[in-house]
């Protein structure tokens, strides 16, 4: 950018670096430079659609004033201030993949305006840069042009702006910012250096020019251009701003107008601090406030009493510094108690979500019994006296605090009817809890038929399942383990394969041993609780010896070459993951680090990246297509030829015969081509379930069914996934073929077992992908594979399916390992489905009353609320997940019908 940097250099301009809040994403930052707070954390979500902005802003401050106001750019400004404009047109911020037709929207008005008289503020939005760092990442070779292609802009809008300026007229100002940075992948929404520093440029004729060297950018806040702009175009700064004036800016105003500026200022921070802070007198910033004040009286008084002695420039010069310090404390202040917290409405909640889990281990006895019951007792509780009795004090409560609030409560804010329901659920719900504990020790005093003294005992994978998950969920209390979880899930699938390692040597090597004391299945343990409950757990095979026969049946398998290569499988998984890890580094201490996925995308690797690619797509062909239907593997061929096409055509691999990649295009053709085969296969699958299940059930056709819906979702990924990541596909493809045939089934786990490695390996393989617990890493790309405009619902899901792809495939390959598996008992893919909601339910659960706990941490914005915000998606996801177990569930649809 030349032109900007000549200004800079030898211009009339100030250059800061201002510092935003996380989350970085763009309707929370430009809420922050229009009115000067710090938006919450919800803005990320809200960001999707955003609804007007009813806090005081510098828009609607400047409206107000009679300012005339002109906006081009990203439509989020369209929203927040719907009727601000006199003229306006917005282009649609989301579609990532547009990076020309989004900035020549703006920039074709930019020669008619220029030349017009009729307007006091022109606000432009250009969207390309963003785009590109989305897409490509920031060091892709569209990065310059682009930036030269703003430069340009910058120096028409700069020239046109001088040629206007008369003798007569004031000086224009010209603004250049940025809401957010930009992480080392191209994307933003986290706390990273990039992301949360911005350049902020101030242009003027009004400026005295640069001389001498050009020192290092001072560091501003983000916030405080509201206030800075509101003082230079002379409007109220808006109530609810933390910033401050930005002093070099009115710096060349005389000493009595900078200091007007700086108590007008501190006046409306004091005021912010009194309405939000009773015992705002002892709060240091608003004494040394007090006291500035004090000493600009003085000054005024001799000021007014004509003394222009050095006395009165020192003076003046010490009441500067003062107000700058109070300024600086009472926005330090007032910016840790921005987050007001509606703590009613999320106790109430809480309350729901403890009551939920706390049911979910009450009925793992019956639900992992050899029926699968899993049932609420809420119907009798409506008509116990003490859920009515519940209701009344509930109610009250309600009531009570409600009336009493000062602040505005989201709960009570809802309407009576909706609150008593709410209130009646609670109740139920503690009503249930209640009766299912009596239930329990009732049971716990019957007299056990046939009493057998258990020999079972705890495998060490069954210890390490439960210390695994225990553990995961008591480091969700620390934001390090927080910001590198995937270092935790690492560990625990690597122990898990040492584990497996173990217990595969047991099996063969000491088999002629069979020791009686050694074990693998997790639910015997709840052998006690069964035989009270007059219950039996039976998830495989029963027969007089249990473990006699699994040794038995593993002797029968492990011969020949499938015994070393069983016994080879938890080493070559574990070479798989370590390589895994080199693919991605995420998290937050080491994500600057090159890694393997940099190497490949960089544009001098382009090759060797298509090479990688090409043999992905085979191999995920041949591991996938084993149980498709012959129509579904010609599809899935295809669909795979249309994937690499796809990304061909965007530019991001190259065909053999292509020479450069010069053609680029976004693909849409290519990607719609993938649709129809993803489509097709999905629907191929479903017919065959629906058939299973309404027509015959036959479960070779509905085994069939569920690999064919899980084919099409590999497929679906592989389209979304980038092609760096498509080795990610391949691995997890590969480790689910090995554990399938040679741990789980020789092993003969049992349905819990399994579920729980399911649900590890899927946890870990979301972080190998390369997310973290970070906004930023979220691929926004995905979500406009395929699309012409920025259409909500598709570009939600796809973004989502991408994200959570790695989990989303394990629960599949759950569903349609334990449904393929006919020696299993009929409830198995219901003591599946209930381990899952269950793994899902108890971290949810706890990190939710951390986080409450924890809500004035000093991390609360950067690391705890975005991964509130992660396992939010995650529950939505999982609930859908369950859903399709219970409709699978075969067991469910009998008794259903029964």
């Amino acid at each position: 950018m030349p032109y900007t940097t000549q200004v800079i250099e030898k211009g009339t301009s100030y250059s800061f670096i201002a510092e935003a809040k996380p989350p970085t994403v763009t309707m929370p930052r430009i809420k922050a430079l229009m009115t000067g707070s710090i938006p919450g954390f919800i803005d990320v979500v809200v960001n999707l659609n955003s609804p007007a902005l009813l806090d005081d802003n510098l828009i609607w401050q400047a409206k107000t004033a009679g300012k005339r106001i002109i906006f081009y750019g990203d439509d989020t400004w369209v929203k927040l201030f719907p009727k601000h404009f006199v003229e306006y047109d917005g282009t649609t911020s989301f579609f990532v993949s547009d990076f020309t037709e989004v900035d020549d929207n703006v920039t074709r008005h930019l020669d008619r305006v220029l030349k017009r008289e009729d307007w006091d503020l022109l606000i432009l939005h250009y969207l390309g840069l963003d785009h590109i760092g989305h897409v490509t990442g920031p060091n892709s070779p569209l990065v310059g042009p682009k930036l030269r292609e703003m430069d340009n802009i910058l120096k028409k809008i700069h020239i046109s702006l001088l040629s206007k300026e008369g003798e007569a007229s004031l000086p224009s100002l010209l603004v250049v910012c940025g809401d957010h940075g930009m992480s080392e992948t191209g994307s933003h929404g986290g706390s990273s250096e990039g992301e949360v520093h911005t350049p902020l440029l101030f242009i003027s004729s009004a400026f005295e020019k640069r001389s001498g060297p050009l020192t290092q950018p001072e560091l501003v806040q983000q916030t405080d251009l509201a206030s800075t702009l509101a003082v230079g175009l002379g409007l109220p700064i808006s109530r609810n701003s933390v910033g401050n004036l930005i002093l070099p800016v009115v710096g060349g105003k005389t000493m009595r107008e900078q200091l007007r500026f700086l108590h007008l200022n501190g006046f409306q921070l004091s005021r912010l601090l009194e309405e939000n802070t009773p015992a705002y007198e002892k709060d240091p910033g608003y004494e040394q406030f007090k006291i500035a004040e004090k000493s600009h009286g003085n000054w005024i008084k001799l000021y007014l009493e004509g003394n222009n002695s050095e006395i009165l420039m020192n003076l003046g010069k010490k009441v500067l510094k003062q107000y700058l310090e109070a300024l600086k404390t009472l926005s330090s202040s007032l910016s840790k108690q921005v987050a007001q917290y509606d703590m009613y409405s999320m106790m109430v909640g809480t309350v729901i979500i403890m009551e939920v889990l706390l049911l979910l281990l009450l009925s793992v006895p019956k639900a992992l019994s050899s029926r699968a019951e899993f049932e609420v007792p809420l119907s009798p509780s409506l008509f116990s006296l003490l859920f009515y009795l519940m209701c009344l004090v509930l109610c009250a409560v309600h009531v009570i605090v409600c009336t009493s609030a000062e602040s505005l409560c989201y709960f009570c804010s809802m309407s009576w009817l909706t609150a008593l329901g709410v209130m009646m659920l609670i109740s139920a719900l503690m009503c249930g809890i209640l009766s299912a504990i009596g239930k329990i020790l009732e049971n716990s005093r019957l007299p056990v038929k046939n009493p057998v003294v258990s020999s079972s005992s705890w495998s060490e994978v069954d210890v390490l399942m439960l210390a695994g998950t225990i553990g995961h969920v008591l480091s969700l209390g620390a934001s390090s383990f927080i910001e590198e979880e995937h270092q935790t899930w690492y560990f625990l699938i690597n122990t898990l394969c040492l584990a497996l390692c173990q217990e595969l040597c047991r099996n063969h090597f000491l088999l002629k041993e069979c020791d009686p004391q050694h074990g693998t299945s997790l639910k015997q343990n709840f052998d006690g609780i069964r035989e009270a409950s007059d219950c039996k757990n039976i998830d495989v095979p029963a027969s007089g010896n249990s473990k006699l026969d699994k040794v038995a049946s593993s002797a029968e398998f492990i011969k020949g070459s499938d015994k070393w290569l069983s016994l080879a499988s938890p080493w070559i998984i574990l070479i798989c993951c370590r390589l895994l890890r080199s693919l991605n580094r995420t998290g937050v201490q080491w994500a600057h680090r090159p890694d393997f996925g940099h190497w490949l995308t960089s544009s001098e690797h382009k090759s060797e990246l298509s090479f990688l690619a090409a043999v992905s797509l085979v191999m995920i062909f041949f591991l996938v297509q084993r149980r498709c239907s012959l129509v579904s593997k010609i599809a899935m061929a295809l669909g795979l030829l249309g994937v690499y096409s796809y990304r061909a055509a965007i530019g991001n691999v190259v065909f053999p015969w292509q020479h450069d990649s010069k053609d680029i295009s976004k693909g849409i053709t290519e990607a719609r081509f993938v649709f129809v085969f993803v489509l097709g296969i999905v629907f191929t699958g479903t017919k065959d379930l629906l058939k299973s299940q309404v027509i015959s059930a036959d479960s070779s056709v509905k085994s069939t069914g569920l690999w064919e819906v899980y084919s099409g979702l590999v497929l679906l990924a592989a389209l979304l996934f980038r092609p760096h990541n498509l080795p990610v596909l391949v691995f997890c493809l590969l480790i689910q073929t090995m554990m399938t045939k040679y741990i789980w089934r020789p092993l003969k786990f049992d349905a819990a077992q399994i579920t729980i490695m399911h649900y590890w390996f899927g946890q870990a393989f979301f972080y190998f992908q390369g997310n973290s617990n970070g906004i930023a890493t979220v691929d926004v790309s995905a979500g406009f594979v395929g699309l012409e405009s920025y259409v909500e619902i598709p570009a939600i899901f796809l973004t989502a399916f991408a994200t959570y792809a790695g989990p989303l495939l394990w629960a599949i390959h759950l569903l349609c390992y334990l449904s393929s598996e006919v020696s299993r008992n009929a409830a198995a893919v219901g003591h599946g489905c209930f381990c899952y909601a269950l793994m899902r339910s108890i971290p949810v659960a706890i990190y939710i009353v951390l986080v409450t706990g924890l809500r004035y941490h000093l991390f609360i914005w950067s690391v705890f609320s975005p991964k509130l915000l992660y396992e939010g998606v995650h529950v939505f996801i999982t609930a859908a997940i369950c859903l399709f177990f219970t409709a699978m569930d075969q067991n469910h649809s009998q008794k259903v019908q029964d």
